[in-house]
Parts: structure tokens; C-alpha cells; sequence
């Protein structure tokens, strides 16, 4: 990857004749796959791309450490009610969690356009971990009563704020780092990390069943993984605060465009609505298939905690592979039609895929038919950001990606597992699956109906 002022000076000179005539340029090779050590540049872009990963991946372990292990403090936060009224009330937090997201994605996407991307990606980290120690640090309701959830609502804010202006920041870091003809490889590493983070998160989980016993797990146990997310959290502040910036930040910082959410709306309306409607189904899928799927496979499909975490580890890790194979074909054949086979999948497997899992009966048919359903989610997974970042242009696209994405996000992800477990609790559980297969039909349009980002958007004339 060139440096940004080499970047905007051969922009510059690009525009006017050679001296030499017409004679033949060097061929421009992808700087992900050159040769790094003849090209200090580009080895320094690889390890700005590591680090921007390896950012994420923190994150989104801090994020999800929080779902899987609410079985244990549910209890101990919300004292009152059988376990469902207790799953019922961590999972309200979670949702607001949600909610707030919006607003850091509004604040920290300016904040990343007008500053730079890896000021805002050590801001959301840092926030992130903050929250995380928070929470493995604070009483409990026998200790101070009915300051023990306040405490974890502020803890989830602070959270909430984080990821909201993580998910901008990062997916318009890695797709301005990559080459064109590898945008979709590079930017479905946001999910290889987003979904590595759950698994650390489970496996942290699974290290901990093996140690210690039930009792234990209520008592104490389940602080342990939010103190390892503060101190990850910090490690890699330190890292993000060294990776190399990006050479469109510094041409959106010259041509003297302002980002702001009024500049959004009025400019790009159109983009923000469709990265709005193209999030629904995928969002809702997502988290109907990872952090809901745990509970419901105790809950509804009769495995004990332990059988619900491996099935989910095993599924999850496979479900991580085959992200890249996905971003890979995307860069041959275009994101579209990987959005249109998620859509139809969505739409036609959900409620029967569902329907199976409470009557698999047995680890490995449960396991397979997860992984089914994660296989068909993985068409929006692996590609929904680049897709995103390629709507908007530099100066804007950092808030571009995140707001609409996190109002997306708040409306129907972070939703999705209240609304599935309150659903349970008034007897009507099947309505989460007609929910779920709904909004995919209604993103399944909008895929069908809009243009092919990677010949179309913003980026596609980008240098290879």
C-alpha cells in the first residue's frame, strides 16, 4: 500500500501527459499480495490490516462475553423470577446496548472522518474495555441493591457507543487498505474477527466449565472473561494508536468536505436508506443464528449448557472458515449475488430450519443444522461491509457505513433475542422463525433491486 502522500501526488500526475509520450506504465500489482519484503510500504499495510483485525477482534469479544455468559450473572443482577424473567431482563440491557449504538456511530463516524480512521478505532477499543472492566469489577444486587443493573446498563452504554463507532471505522479502514481486486478477501476479515471474538468468548466459556462448577460459575466465575477484555482492550489501544493511516483519509482530508449526520441525509439519502434496508434481514439473521441460538438450544431444544456451548463452538468455527471463501468469490462474481442467495435462503429455510433444531435430538444433527442456517447468513456476513463502504465517498464514509448500519443494528439485531425469548415466555415461540424468514424477504428486494457495488460504487475505479 502506498503512503498517502505518494498516493495523492501520483493521482495529481496521472491527470496530465507523460513527457515520454505514450509509452507503457508498469503494471500496478495488488499491495496485499506483492512481495512485502522488497516493499517496506506494503508490509507496513499488511500489518496496519492485522492490527485493524486484530482491533476487532477484541471488540467484538468484549461485546459477545456479555451473552454468553448472562446465564450465570442473570441471577445475581436481577435476583427476582424464574430463569427466563431473568435471561428476559439481562437480555432488555443487551438491547440497549443496541439502542445507543446509533449515537456512537453518529459521533465516532465523524470523528473517524474528520480525524482519521485510527483515531477511531483506538477510541472504540478503549471505550470498549472500559465497559468490560466495569462490569468484571462492580457489586452485585446483594451487595448494593438496584444499583447492581444500573451499573450494568452504564457499562453496556458505554459498550454500545463503542461498537457503534467500531463497525464504521473498521469496515472503511480494511476495504482503504486493500487492493480493488481484493476488497471483498480483505473485508470479510471484519467478520473472521467479529465471529473469532465469540468463539474466544466461548471457548473462555468452556475453559471455565472445566475448572469450576456450576456454583462457582454464579459466584465469581463469570468475571473472569470481562477482566481478560479489559486487559486485551488495553494491549490493543496501544496497538491501534501505531497503525499506518489510510491514503483516502488523507484525500478526503484535502479536497475540504466535512463529515456531519445533516451532510449524510442531505447528500446520500438514498445510500443511507438502502445500507438501512439491505441490513435488516442479515442483521436479524445473524443474531437469531449466534447469540439468541444459544439459549434457545437450552431452552427449547433440551441440551445442557455445555452441549448448547459445543455445538455452537464447533458451528461458529466452521461458519469463521468460510467467510473469506466467501469475500474471495464476491471479488470474482460480485457481491450481489451473494446477497440474493442469502435473501432466498433467508426467506424459505428459516422456519423449517428452526423447527428441526428443537427436535434434532442429538448433538451432531443440531450442530449440522446450525451450521446450515449460518452457511446461507454467511452471503451477507462476508460481504456487508465492503458493500457498504463502497456507497459513500471518502469524506463521508466512515459515518456513512456506521450510522445507518447501527440504526439497522438497534432496530432489529440487537432486538432480535428479547423479542425471541418474550415470544417464549407468552407461548407463541414460532413467531421469532416467521419474524426472522419475514425480513429476509423484505432485504431479499432491495438485493434484487439494487446495483452491483463493486463495478458501481464508489471505490470501483480505485487503482488496482
Amino acid at each position: 500500500m502506498i503512503d498517502s502522500e505518494e498516493r495523492v501526488l501520483r493521482l495529481d500526475k496521472s491527470r496530465f501527459p507523460s513527457p515520454e509520450g505514450n509509452r507503457p506504465q508498469e503494471k500496478q500489482t495488488d499491495p496485499i499480495v506483492t512481495d512485502t519484503a522488497q516493499h517496506p510500504t506494503r508490509r507496513k499495510a499488511l500489518r496496519s490490516i492485522i492490527g485493524g483485525s486484530l482491533g476487532n477482534f477484541v471488540e467484538w469479544y468484549d461485546w459477545y462475553v456479555y451473552s454468553a455468559f448472562s446465564v450465570y450473572f442473570a441471577g445475581r443482577f436481577f435476583p427476582e423470577g424464574d430463569q427466563t424473567a431473568q435471561l428476559l431482563s439481562t437480555a432488555a440491557i443487551f438491547a440497549v446496548g443496541f439502542l445507543v449504538r446509533p449515537i456512537g456511530a453518529w459521533l465516532m463516524g465523524i470523528y473517524a472522518d474528520r480525524r482519521g480512521r485510527k483515531a477511531g478505532l483506538a477510541l472504540s477499543v478503549g471505550l470498549m474495555g472500559g465497559g468490560s472492566l466495569l462490569i468484571g469489577l462492580m457489586p452485585t444486587a446483594e451487595t448494593i441493591g438496584i444499583y447492581a443493573p444500573l451499573l450494568l446498563l452504564i457499562a453496556r452504554l458505554l459498550q454500545g457507543l463503542s461498537v457503534g463507532g467500531e463497525y464504521g471505522a473498521s469496515a472503511t479502514y480494511l476495504a482503504e487498505m486493500a487492493g480493488k481486486n481484493r476488497r471483498g478477501l480483505i473485508s470479510s476479515w471484519q467478520y473472521v474477527t467479529l465471529i473469532g471474538g465469540q468463539l474466544a468468548a466461548l471457548a473462555v466459556q468452556l475453559s471455565l466449565q472445566a475448572l469450576a462448577s456450576e456454583a462457582a460459575m454464579e459466584q465469581w466465575g463469570w468475571r473472569v472473561p470481562f477482566i481478560i477484555g479489559s486487559m486485551l482492550a488495553f494491549g490493543v489501544f496501544v496497538l491501534r494508536r501505531k497503525i499506518e493511516e489510510t491514503a483516502d483519509f488523507a484525500a478526503a482530508k484535502a479536497s475540504g468536505k466535512r463529515s456531519s449526520g445533516l451532510a449524510l441525509f442531505r447528500e446520500h439519502p438514498g445510500e443511507a436508506l438502502l445500507v438501512i434496508a439491505l441490513t435488516a434481514g442479515g442483521t436479524l439473521s445473524f443474531y437469531a443464528y449466534t447469540t439468541y441460538m444459544q439459549k434457545y438450544l437450552v431452552n427449547s431444544a433440551d441440551f445442557t449448557r455445555p452441549q448448547a456451548t459445543v455445538i455452537m463452538t464447533a458451528a461458529l468455527a466452521l461458519f469463521m472458515i468460510l467467510q473469506p471463501l466467501f469475500g474471495m468469490l464476491s471479488d470474482r462474481i460480485g457481491r450481489r449475488p451473494l446477497l440474493i442467495g442469502f435473501g432466498v435462503g433467508g426467506t424459505l429455510l428459516t422456519v423449517p430450519l428452526f423447527t428441526a433444531i428443537r427436535s434434532a435430538g442429538g448433538e451432531g444433527a443440531a450442530f449440522l443444522l446450525v451450521l446450515a442456517g449460518l452457511l446461507i447468513v454467511s452471503g451477507y456476513t462476508s460481504i456487508n461491509a465492503i458493500v457498504k463502504a463502497e456507497l459513500f465517498p471518502p469524506h463521508i464514509r466512515a459515518l456513512g457505513v456506521a450510522l445507518p448500519y447501527a440504526i439497522a443494528n438497534a432496530l432489529f439485531g440487537g432486538t432480535a433475542e428479547y423479542i425471541a425469548l418474550w415470544l417464549v415466555e407468552v407461548g407463541r415461540e414460532s413467531w421469532f422463525f416467521y419474524y426472522v424468514s419475514g425480513m429476509c424477504a423484505l432485504s431479499l428486494i432491495v438485493y434484487w433491486r439494487m446495483r452491483e457495488t463493486a463495478k458501481h460504487g464508489t471505490m470501483a475505479g480505485d487503482a488496482a
